[in-house]
């Protein structure tokens, strides 16, 4: 889950592609560098000293892989096209060509890694560093990890110049930063910034997890896996993503902060891929109306949405409608850090869970269990109630209670289930429903909960499902379709 983060109409520039073959390379033996933080005291009138220390240890990346090009006649399948035009003479398939990306990576240790985006690297054939010296090497490829959007790389070289990698949890909004990478291939560049915001999610729905730095340094194609640095020459974060209605930099660039990184990379190094951690509930924000309703004096906490059957959470005993307050005594007010915090601990820990039930806190112990690809479609499969799976729909369900009915402005008695959130891609939201509407029926069938729902839907297969919907006390009839 993550925060509703609501951006500015535009694209997310996840990678840069480079289509001019890469120039030869000089291959030399690295030059050795000290290793260490650049100490800056008193006004800073130039980074050259940070930018001297850093440098080194940035490098360009090219990747490449074989595509197959579309067919140039792909109509010819169908029988009423053959029978003007045949199959003879005319090519049915499409050959193969090379297509080049260019990304940045960071040096983190001085045998060879290699830190830098997964969509830098992803689905490449053939990889090559290329280093400040000017030398070049082949790469392989250790680990790569969508979720995070990270990889490792290891080359065949020693004693290389590495960053040390910073506490990103002591970044602070404003610290001013410094921006590496090699932006449209010109070479590398250096630019400047400050951290504009923390705890940045750019999506929902899309099973990564996000905790991005924001800075207005700026970031262009090919800055994809660079460093992001404080003027201490320290790695707080990994280049990764820009916001841009055009392509290019408007100062909204985001970077995985080194604490995540660093998990990640340690994972991947040490057993080639990434364990997390699942408690086995959807979870929602609180807003206002809902704490109201659910009796809190302030608007704090995660309401679990849901509880997928048979997973940890279940086994635990935590249950639809407790607010979660805190995990392991820290404080939880924003889903997608819960859901990072979760995420970064091994299978098997034992986790405390502080949730307010019936006006009362108490303190809940949940044994996690190990997020797969194969538990997260289980849990959709088990109908859980959260804005990633909630009946297909694309919608957060909660309860209706007395007390939310008449903050809602509907009769007293009034059945059905209220919907929390909209994902704003979601098959709901292209139909009209909003947050705060009451589900009544689903395919003529009433509706109490969230498993009624997920059962009627089961029941409609692909036919887009017919709802009964109550909107401060008028109903109307909504049609949505899944696809």
């Amino acid at each position: 889950m993550r925060p509703w983060f609501v951006l500015v109409t535009g694209c997310l520039v996840l990678a840069a592609c480079h289509t001019s073959p890469a120039p030869p390379r000089v291959s030399s033996a690295p030059r050795q560098m000290p290793v260490g933080s650049v100490k800056v005291s008193g006004p800073i009138l130039s980074y050259a000293d940070v930018v001297d220390q850093v440098a080194p240890a940035v490098v360009t990346i090219r990747s490449s892989r074989r595509v197959r090009e579309p067919e140039q006649f792909p109509f010819l399948d169908d029988p009423f096209f053959r029978r003007f035009f045949g199959g003879g003479g005319i090519p049915r398939e499409g050959g193969t060509q090379v297509q080049q990306a260019l990304g940045s990576g960071v040096i983190v240790r001085a045998d060879g890694h290699i830190l830098t985006n997964h969509h830098v690297v992803d689905g490449a054939e053939e990889i090559k560093v290329d280093l400040s010296t000017r030398a070049t090497y082949s790469a392989k490829l250790i680990g790569s990890d969508a979720p995070s959007d990270l990889a490792v790389l290891k080359i065949t070289a020693n004693r290389l110049p590495v960053l040390r990698l910073a506490n990103s949890d002591q970044v602070r909004v404003g610290d001013v930063c410094l921006a590496v990478g090699n932006p449209l291939g010109i070479g590398e560049t250096v630019t400047a910034g400050i951290i504009s915001a923390k705890g940045r999610a750019t999506g929902t729905g899309d099973g990564s997890f996000q905790d991005f730095l924001q800075t207005d340094a700026p970031i262009n194609q090919g800055n994809s896996g660079g460093a992001l640095v404080n003027t201490r020459g320290e790695l707080i974060g990994i280049n990764s993503q820009i916001l841009s209605p055009t392509g290019g930099n408007i100062g909204i660039g985001f970077a995985i902060p080194s604490n995540m990184a660093q998990t990640v990379m340690n994972q991947l190094i040490g057993k080639g891929k990434v364990q997390r951690g699942m408690l086995g509930v959807t979870i929602q924000p609180v807003t206002s109306t809902l704490a109201a309703s659910l009796g809190l004096k302030d608007v704090r906490g995660i309401l679990v949405g849901g509880v997928n059957p048979g997973g940890p959470a279940d086994h635990a005993g935590l249950k639809m409608g407790d607010v979660i307050l805190k995990l392991n005594g820290r404080d939880m007010n924003d889903a997608n850090e819960m859901r990072n915090a979760v995420a970064a601990m091994a299978p098997g820990t034992e986790v405390t869970v502080t949730v307010l039930r019936d006006g009362k806190q108490q303190n809940i112990a949940v044994r996690l269990g190990e997020l797969t690809p194969e538990s997260v479609r289980a849990s959709q499969e088990q109908g859980g109630e959260g804005p990633r799976n909630a009946s297909r729909l694309g919608i957060s369900i909660v309860p209706l209670t007395p007390d939310l009915a008449r903050e809602l402005g509907v009769r007293p008695g009034t059945q059905g289930v209220v919907i929390g959130s909209v994902d704003p891609s979601g098959p709901a939201a292209q139909a009209g429903l909003q947050s705060g509407d009451i589900i009544q029926q689903v395919n003529r069938q009433p509706v109490r909960s969230g498993d009624d729902v997920r059962r009627a839907l089961q029941r409609s297969g692909a036919r887009p499902p017919l709802l009964v919907v109550n909107r401060g006390g008028q109903t109307l009839f909504v049609a949505v379709p899944l696809q």
